[in-house]
């Protein structure tokens, strides 16, 4: 639950949805061929860059790129992260297909890709890797055994009624304490069950058909599966009510609830809370946050009311909406018919090894990244970029103190957190310790359990110990970045560290418009609406003078306001600007000062550099941002990113940009009355 502000958020579907197994590279040659940070056949040069600087810079690309049936969307991170599944892929075939002589680590990704790989096995088990859970379910006689059965659920990694974990206490992030958060929903959010639109209440009654299905594929009865399948939506429904929605979310002064553990139970008395937390192996712990009491108080007359029934469907529902995507073809394809194709806009689902590289990285991050960064990666790429960062750190203290918009006192605090930021660059300095983690060859839902597991025991071990702020919360072949307000640092995987955003071979330009830009959108994340929150050591504190915080928050809505009236869907849905304020803040702030670090750096040389091919270095750098962002989705997939993803689209995260910077405006001559220059610019950093 540890709260984590990233570049980019991956709506994934189904993992594991069957298909043909298809057949592995064989040689090296067959690794992908570079990606360019720099693409002049991307640009729509016939598009004028001051009405519509997205389609000049991406609309080459846009034109020419076609969405790949497995997937609802395709854009440049999704080419890198494409390119890196290759890479993967390879390591772990020769990895699954030795079986003496491996390292430990090489042992331990070669067996779990090869029982993924396993298609056979998977179909001729069906359901039985869950019969013991389901026949726990099933023998449920009171409250008590409920409770005792949604303990056992979430260490197997099934997210029914609430969560519990570790969190860094928000008012000494020193520390890791105990957190209760709401959950329990089906579908992504809040906004999917209470919103009235046609979609929507369409989507939910697709929800119900899917949940009915995927019952009757576990076993119940189909004359019943309808009617559980209503009352599981019935009680979702309820679970939503009390949620928070994702803009509320958003605020960490809503999910700030510290407690005694005592409290916490007397809190929801029906949910046997000091027996849970026995249960479910925690530590000793005196204090706990609570994100949602409200929701707790909620589910603790929904214990008591709903009929032990119902709550056994939707015990059986989360469990086989967990679990679905690792077992048998008819659970596979009906998760990815709903998940997949329905929500997520994929035509078809992906190739079998594709989806076991992917799970692999996902449950055995840490291990995967080793031979991965051997290959990709090393000391003198972490340098290079480290030595960008801290030019990017150094313009961003100058953009700090030299806002006419803030007082001395502010500006001072500002330079502390700002110098307390931690770097962490490509890879930890620690490689996690999967050793207890049991994995065979021919297992695949048990090995999913067992990783599901040893990660739920990693974490709430975690609980009442000083926080590790060296550890990742995102492995090495990722294309994404993040900053952690609680531990005031930024995250670069290796993954994201080459082209489209960084490469030898470009420019300082175009290195700066990609990487560089990245790197200060999540430096200023620590300074958006939400970071600015937190104080250098991690802690939920106002650092700021009442004038002050009041222009901050005049500054920010004026970013909130300008990218509500950008169209999402064209038919029926705009940018929620309050939910993606965060990371349009970022964006905008983060440009600017990636800008000035590209001038420092100009100035140090002692020389501006001329025109390449035909664009000044300011044009370049601009293009290259602007290309970073190319993308298509399909209209399922924009939906979905509209409803939860606190990012807004691509042509926005462009667009949205350049309206609001002199420096572009200057770089290809805008003037007043085209689309790129809007009277009343927004600006927060």
């Amino acid at each position: 639950m540890a709260v984590r502000t990233g570049l980019l958020v991956l709506l994934l579907s189904s993992l594991l949805c069957s298909a043909q197994q298809t057949a592995a590279p064989s040689a090296k040659e067959n690794t992908p061929s570079p990606i360019k940070a720099f693409s002049l056949d991307a640009m729509d040069r016939s598009a004028n860059p001051c009405d519509d600087f997205y389609q000049y810079a991406c609309g080459g690309w846009i034109s020419k790129s076609q969405i790949p049936p497995d997937m609802g969307s395709w854009g440049r991170f999704t080419e890198l992260r494409e390119h890196n599944r290759e890479i993967l892929h390879q390591i772990l075939e020769k990895a699954a297909s030795q079986t003496t002589g491996r390292s430990p680590v090489m042992q331990k990704i070669g067996d779990f890709y090869a029982a993924c790989m396993d298609e056979s096995k998977a179909n001729a088990l069906g359901v039985k890797p869950i019969e013991p859970e389901l026949q726990r379910i099933a023998a449920i006689a009171n409250p008590a055994q409920l409770m005792d059965e949604v303990a056992r659920l979430h260490g197997l990694g099934v997210r029914a009624m609430f969560r519990f974990g570790q969190t860094p206490d928000y008012h000494d992030a020193s520390m890791t304490i105990a957190g209760l958060d709401q959950g329990g929903l089906g579908l992504p959010n809040k906004d999917y069950y209470t919103k009235s639109d046609p979609k929507s209440v369409q989507t939910r009654e697709r929800y119900q058909q899917h949940v009915a299905k995927m019952l009757q594929l576990l076993g119940d009865p189909a004359e019943k599966t309808a009617e559980e399948a209503k009352q599981v939506m019935d009680l979702e429904n309820k679970l939503a009510a009390a949620s928070l929605d994702p803009v509320a979310m958003r605020k960490p002064e809503n999910r700030d609830h510290p407690m005694t553990r005592q409290a916490a139970a007397q809190m929801a008395p029906n949910l046997q809370l000091n027996k849970y937390f026995v249960d479910t192996g925690s530590p000793a712990f005196a204090k706990i946050n609570v994100t949602n009491p409200e929701f707790f108080h909620a589910v603790n007359t929904l214990v008591e009311q709903v009929p032990l029934d119902t709550w056994k469907a939707y015990l059986r529902w989360h469990l086989a909406q967990t679990m679905a995507p690792y077992l048998s073809e008819p659970l596979v394809q009906e998760d990815f018919a709903f998940e997949g194709q329905y929500l997520g806009g994929a035509q078809q689902i992906q190739p079998r090894w594709k989806r076991c590289v992917a799970l692999t990285d996902q449950q055995l991050g840490e291990a995967l990244g080793q031979p991965y960064v051997d290959e990709t990666f090393g000391a003198e790429g972490k340098q290079r970029t480290l030595k960008m960062v801290h030019a990017i750190e150094k313009a961003m203290g100058e953009d700090l103190q030299s806002l006419s918009w803030m007082t001395p006192e502010t500006k001072k605090a500002s330079a502390v957190k700002l110098a307390g930021v931690e770097n962490k660059i490509g890879y930890p300095d620690h490689w996690r310790d999967y050793s207890k983690l049991s994995v065979t060859r021919d297992d695949l839902a048990g090995n999913v359990l067992n990783a599901h597991h040893f990660e739920y025991e990693r974490n709430i071990d975690k609980i009442g110990k000083p926080t590790d702020k060296s550890e990742w919360g995102m492995s090495p072949p990722t294309v994404n970045a993040y900053y952690s307000p609680l531990q005031n640092n930024i995250n670069f995987p290796a993954g994201i560290l080459q082209p489209p955003f960084y490469s030898n071979q470009a420019d300082d330009a175009v290195n700066f418009g990609g990487i560089g830009a990245v790197i200060g959108h999540e430096l200023t994340h620590g300074f958006d609406d939400s970071g600015a929150k937190y104080d250098a050591e991690g802690n939920l504190r106002n650092w700021w003078t009442e004038a002050d915080k009041k222009e901050f928050e005049q500054r920010t809505g004026c970013i909130a306001d300008e990218y509500s009236n950008f169209v999402a869907l064209p038919s029926d849905l705009h940018v929620n600007g309050r939910l993606t304020l965060g990371e349009n803040t970022a964006d905008n702030g983060g440009l600017r000062i990636s800008y000035m670090a590209l001038h420092d750096l100009y100035k140090q040389q002692g020389e501006e550099p001329g025109r390449i091919d035909g664009f000044t270095p300011e044009q370049r750098f601009f293009i290259s941002y602007g290309q970073i962002w190319c993308e298509k989705k399909t209209e399922a997939a924009a939906r979905r990113q509209a409803l939860g993803d606190p990012h807004s689209p691509g042509r926005y995260r462009v667009n949205g940009v350049m309206q609001n910077m002199p420096e572009f405006q200057k770089a290809f001559g805008c003037h007043a009355g085209q689309k790129m220059v809007v009277e009343n610019a927004c600006r927060v950093w």
